[in-house]
């Protein structure tokens, strides 16, 4: 399974997400811009926390 972590200002826990995913559940994991418009080849796309 291929995961796209999507990073945008303001955005924390980034980091956690990415280790959770690729620890727990064993998957390829990717930071992604939220500047990207193509998300072909992604199985899931994840949101960290933010502040706005």
């Amino acid at each position: 399974m291929k995961i796209a972590v999507i990073v945008f200002p303001g955005s924390n826990c980034d980091i956690d997400l990415y280790e959770a995913l690729h620890t727990v559940c064993d998957a390829a994991v990717e930071y992604v811009s939220y500047k990207q418009d193509n998300l072909d080849g992604f199985d899931a796309v994840m949101l960290p926390g933010g502040f706005s």
